[in-house]
């Protein structure tokens, strides 16, 4: 079995309940609070400035040039979606991106996830930082897709579906998939079964960023 089918094996059951979760479904009704898709915005700055750094972590570790072009490219192209694509929804919600994350706090499933994520790319391997990392590409590649057809009447909604559901992106994906089977060429046992667990991590880290915004996560003390 191909190292990328058997991942994706892993979390079938997540991803199940990241379609069916309500932050999800309404992004294609056009019901999701606008609240909450703020709350998702901030925190999604947040983070993608530590992803980035975990992108940069893997580029550094990466076994040869081409993957460390790769990783590298992608690591600014995550700073470049912050900027672009979270400073427009941020216009229409009439403040910025420097103001919210300047103002509002990092919290806690966000705090957890960057924390897991920068801990394993700094500790672990090049595979299993990989592992750790590719559940934020590789979920909202099949989210978007799976919303794209549906897309949705809020033209708000419909831009964050559009975005990721796009060819360019979905290139991204593939082309990080097919680096995963490569990796997993000549893995060792101990070591596949590290980054199945670091891959499942992330994976319910994801469900766990949505249903955050959804709840209107705040630290409770």
């Amino acid at each position: 079995m191909a190292l990328r089918d058997e991942l994706w094996a892993s979390i079938e059951d997540v991803y199940a309940a990241i379609l069916d979760h309500p932050f999800i479904h309404g992004l294609t009704d056009g019901t999701l609070p606008r609240e909450a898709f703020r709350h998702y915005v901030v925190q999604d700055s947040h983070y993608l400035r530590d992803y980035a750094r975990a992108l940069a972590v893997c580029a550094a570790k990466a076994p040869d040039e081409a993957t460390t072009v790769q990783f590298a490219q992608d690591a600014a192209g995550a700073i470049a979606a912050e900027r672009s694509l979270h400073e427009g929804f941020m216009v229409d919600f009439g403040s910025s991106v420097a103001d919210a994350t300047a103002t509002e706090p990092v919290l806690p499933s966000t705090r957890a996830y960057v924390s897991y994520l920068m801990a394993t790319v700094h500790n672990g391997s090049f595979a299993e930082g990989v592992a750790a990392v590719l559940p934020c590409y590789w979920i909202y590649a099949r989210v978007g897709d799976a919303l794209l057809a549906k897309g949705s009447p809020d033209e708000l909604y419909g831009r964050w579906i559009a975005t990721y559901g796009a060819e360019e992106f979905q290139e991204t994906v593939r082309a990080v998939l097919d680096l995963v089977d490569r990796i997993g060429e000549d893995l060792s046992a101990g070591e596949r079964a590290r980054m199945l667990e670091h891959f499942a991590t992330t994976a319910r880290y994801e469900w766990m960023f949505w249903d955050a915004a959804w709840r209107g996560e705040r630290w409770p003390v």
